[in-house]
């Protein structure tokens, strides 16, 4: 893969796929904007070699044509404050207007384009779409780590349209990738992995994967339930998969063969409706009442986590320990945000697996404290796993 370090854009016109996929509110108004913040090293590399820079993004899940809560538009002003200069607008991106504008650019320059979602083409990969947009521009730069596990148009197909020495992997990208080969490849024990969230089926790979290179696994999040119910547990009405009972048997199984400690939680916070104004309790788990159900980790695993963590020097999180966005249940998680921290600030390696976990460590205050926050959950997992992503692949 080329590398943004290794190519002068010095009168080149950067078309560059960006991931501004960010949380507006009812206004539209930007409420996180780290994924804005991540690409700016980017964006400023190339305006300082002396290129300009045309902007393609998608936001939302728009229906397939124009969407005002879903238009870039509402992003240019906070794009001109973070880059300290004049951000052209195109608007949609297959317009005469916007190839026009793209194509007067001159060195310094920046052109926001609209929704590439505005176009059903964009998520098909339809290749004469991804021509078009390659009109746009002489070379081709991918910093959309978030996107880069879709083969959409604008994040894989489009770059076939530039030649090899013109399709540049961005400073994010390749961030991404150097960071998530690191706990792959040379992780420093002991090496703990902490897998939260609803489902076995969506970690499954990820999971079998580890067990091969971590010292610990700490399992957090409704999942616990069906390898408690594996175990022979009671669990009340907690979330389980039935189909995905076996699968965590074998699972359990493969750990203990391996000499991995895959550690379940010892008790839950319990309550009697899936509401932040339940009535709540604490049980051990395998032993929770009929009519209730876990929603975080209890006050013992709460501990027993946050030590584990604590004497680990290398830590890969992915996913909530509770129901984090419910006040109440919340408390696991800052309880391994913090633990992380303070094994992070100790010399630990932490990698934050993007998402629900990216999101808490942000909002709890510990961002800086960490090694290493991941902006894309879903392509992280999947080049975790071993997956090809398309957006990379499209590089080299």
């Amino acid at each position: 893969m080329n590398t943004l370090a290794n190519y002068n854009f010095a009168g080149h016109r950067a078309v560059v796929r960006v991931d501004f996929n960010v949380p507006l509110d009812k206004d539209l108004h930007i409420t996180d904007d780290t994924r804005i913040r991540a690409a700016t090293p980017t964006i400023q590399k190339i305006l300082a070699d002396g290129g300009s820079v045309v902007l393609l993004s998608h936001l939302g899940r728009p229906k397939g044509g124009y969407e005002k809560k879903f238009s870039l538009e509402s992003l240019r002003q906070r794009l001109q404050q973070e880059y300290g200069r004049d951000v052209q607008w195109g608007g949609d991106v297959l317009s005469d207007e916007a190839l026009a504008a793209a194509q007067a650019l001159q060195p310094g320059q920046i052109l926001l384009l609209d929704n590439v979602r505005f176009h059903p083409e964009e998520e098909a990969g339809n290749e004469e779409f991804a021509q078009k947009l390659a009109r746009l521009g002489d070379v081709y730069v991918n910093d959309a780590f978030g996107a880069a596990h879709r083969r959409h148009a604008s994040t894989s197909v489009m770059a076939h349209y530039f030649a090899p020495q013109d399709r540049v992997g961005g400073l994010l990208l390749q961030g991404e990738l150097d960071n998530a080969q690191k706990v792959l490849d040379n992780p420093e024990h002991p090496f703990t992995a902490i897998m939260g969230g609803a489902k076995i089926s969506d970690k499954i790979l990820l999971i079998e994967r580890l067990l091969d290179k971590v010292d610990n696994l700490l399992i957090g999040g409704a999942m616990v339930y069906t390898f408690v119910v594996a175990q022979g547990g009671s669990v009340g009405n907690s979330l389980v998969e039935a189909d995905k009972v076996d699968l965590a048997k074998r699972l359990i199984a493969k750990a203990e063969e391996k000499g991995v400690n895959l550690i379940l939680p010892g008790d839950s916070l319990i309550a009697d409706k899936f509401a932040n104004d339940a009535n709540i309790d604490v049980a051990a788990n395998g032993g929770i009442p009929a009519g209730w159900m876990g929603l975080d980790l209890g006050p013992d695993a709460r501990e027993q986590f946050a030590t584990i963590i604590q004497d680990s020097k290398t830590i890969l999180w992915n996913g909530p320990m509770g129901v984090f966005e419910m006040s109440n249940f919340s408390l696991g998680t800052e309880y391994v945000a913090r633990a992380v921290a303070e094994a992070t600030d100790a010399g630990a390696y932490s990698l934050i697996g993007g998402g629900d976990s990216a999101a808490a460590v942000q909002q709890l205050g510990f961002a800086d404290r960490v090694s290493y926050i991941s902006t894309g959950g879903g392509a992280l997992l999947e080049f975790m796993e071993g997956k090809e992503l398309p957006g990379v692949s499209a590089l080299g």
